[in-house]
């Protein structure tokens, strides 16, 4: 019997998809959140929906809702919102990747999952965890996937509520290369007996997918993707516009030119 909860930020991506398995193989109850908020590859959305489903039907119980905040954010700026601006093709650490910062997102996403947490757990008195995929390779782009930025988020929810003694962040990846968190994966997959390609063909990491969710693998989200599966010696199970040797030798002089701009 479950003893500990979890709330967990589901984008539909590899992080967040690869946190989701780590946490039901930790015995977790899940209580996942996906977010439609304006965002232009909201298609992560529906590949989010047939990981639950197929979860589902590996009788793992996952409690899943998504939440429209899109009028909402509407009023930020951000490549991933603003209809008229384009994403930023390259690799992560070039100048241009910042427009794909929405200000303030994950302090908006973990707000409503810390909220859903005191909600649920009223009157159980249960260990429960904020389960967010932030990783290493996230904090120079994103100021807010700093632990710094967590602990005093988690401090100020904490002086703002009644009841939030047992509940708290959980950021495993926060060390992670992409890499690492694929490994990660890999070992939820075998140890709860599910094919890690299943799950994997049904993550979305692209900023800019076309209709159909398939991607050129030339935008910063995917160039790490590509790379991170090269890195553990398999190739991404998802489609993309170009043949994978194609996707992967962009990704790959992407990672060089910006190696030799650093030098």
């Amino acid at each position: 019997m479950m003893k500990k909860n979890a709330v967990i930020s589901f984008s539909g991506g590899l992080d967040s998809t690869s946190l989701l398995l780590h946490l039901i193989k930790k015995q977790y109850k899940v209580y996942a959140l996906s977010f439609n908020y304006g965002q232009k590859h909201k298609i992560e959305i529906d590949k989010a929906l047939l990981n639950i489903e197929y979860l589902r039907s590996k009788n793992f119980k996952i409690d899943y809702k998504i939440l429209n905040i899109s009028d909402a954010l509407s009023i930020f700026n951000s490549s991933l919102t603003n209809k008229y601006e384009d994403i930023p093709s390259g690799y992560y650490k070039e100048e241009n990747m910042k427009s794909t910062v929405v200000p303030n997102r994950n302090a908006i996403f973990a707000s409503f999952a810390y909220a859903h947490a005191i909600s649920i757990n009223k009157n159980k008195a249960l260990e429960t965890k904020i389960g967010l995929g932030v990783h290493s390779g996230d904090h120079a782009i994103y100021p807010d996937c700093r632990l710094e930025f967590y602990q005093k988020l988690f401090d100020a929810f904490k002086t703002g509520n009644w009841d939030t003694d047992n509940i708290g962040a959980y950021l495993p990846y926060l060390k992670f290369s992409k890499a690492d968190i694929l490994k990660d994966a890999l070992k939820s997959c075998n140890q709860l007996e599910i094919d890690f390609h299943e799950i994997f063909k049904n993550t979305l990491t692209s900023y800019a997918p076309d209709e159909n969710g398939i991607s050129s693998g030339e935008t910063a989200s995917d160039v790490e993707r590509i790379l991170a599966f090269n890195e553990i010696g398999m190739i991404d199970p998802i489609p993309y516009q170009k043949s994978w040797e194609k996707v992967l030798e962009n990704a790959l002089k992407s990672e060089k030119k910006y190696k030799n701009i650093e030098k």
